[in-house]
């Protein structure tokens, strides 16, 4: 997509995000987001011109192109990691105002009864959870004595909770709904999970080059967030996107089983309320 008006007469800002393999539509709000507060820094920063790359690419793909200066992306949206904040410039609003870290689990059918006499993180511990190799997720869960199996590739992970190598693939609230609608007709034997809900703080951020370009773009980008922020409508952005999946979670109604994540930067914003979604009181 294209935001040109006046380029002709002055410089403008590029931005490439990543095109990502297979079924995914878990960043199709993100890329909103990102188009939005461009939008919204228009003023102070000139037009720009935004586009997804045309080749997809795998998440180790993505980290390596961004992290060459002649890379076919310039910007990539990820949960937070000590290594990604190390090798780039994190723009350190929460993109999806912390909804990540409300874990909604996919399990398998049979198993419901088992889930449901799950109530505390003791019970929980009996149980394997499933997660991408590397993903930040997993350190979380594993200092917090949660049993953790890495599958190598995204899609084969619900191909691996189907037979059973581990008992539930913990998702963000809306990437749980959204994947089993998806993936239902082809993984059958899958269910949501609908009595528990484990929460740790897990934001997801715009990412840059640390170079001079990644520095302006970084600027812009949080320039843009501020002011969503302040007018509302990155809130209304949320609220359009996620807003029917969070009320079909029936979050209010779960137990929550809350563990701290040793993995986050003290720079994490974690004091500022305004840019975290609470599910418990909708806001």
């Amino acid at each position: 997509m294209l935001c040109l008006q006046g380029a002709w007469a002055q410089a403008y800002d590029r931005l490439v995000y990543p095109l990502s393999v297979g079924v995914d539509s878990r960043y199709e709000y993100d890329w909103a987001v990102l188009r939005m507060a461009l939008d919204k820094s228009r003023p102070q920063f000139g037009p720009y011109a935004l586009h997804q790359a045309t080749t997809s690419m795998s998440p180790a793909r993505i980290t390596q192109e961004l992290l060459m200066p002649t890379g076919h992306i310039n910007v990539l949206v990820r949960a937070t990691a000590p290594e990604l904040e190390r090798q780039f410039l994190p723009v350190r609003i929460p993109v999806d105002r912390g909804l990540l870290g409300y874990r909604v689990f996919l399990v398998r059918r049979d198993d419901l009864p088992r889930f449901a006499a799950v109530h505390t993180l003791d019970d929980l511990r009996k149980l394997r959870a499933g997660l991408g190799k590397d993903w930040i997720d997993v350190p979380v869960l594993r200092a917090a004595g949660l049993p953790t199996e890495e599958g190598s590739a995204y899609e084969g992970l619900f191909s691996m909770l189907e037979a059973g190598r581990f008992d539930y693939f913990s998702r963000g609230t809306d990437e749980a709904l959204r994947e089993y609608d998806e993936r239902r007709a082809s993984h059958p034997k899958l269910a949501i999970e609908p009595t528990l809900l484990l929460h740790y703080p897990l934001p997801r951020y715009f990412f840059l080059r640390r170079d001079a370009e990644g520095k302006r773009l970084a600027a812009r980008i949080e320039a843009g967030l501020e002011s969503m922020v302040r007018d509302g409508s990155l809130n209304t952005l949320f609220q359009r996107y996620k807003g029917a999946t969070i009320a079909a979670a029936n979050l209010k109604q779960r137990r929550v089983l809350t563990i701290p994540n040793p993995t986050l930067s003290p720079h994490t914003p974690l004091a500022r309320s305004e840019l975290w979604f609470d599910p418990f009181n909708g806001k």
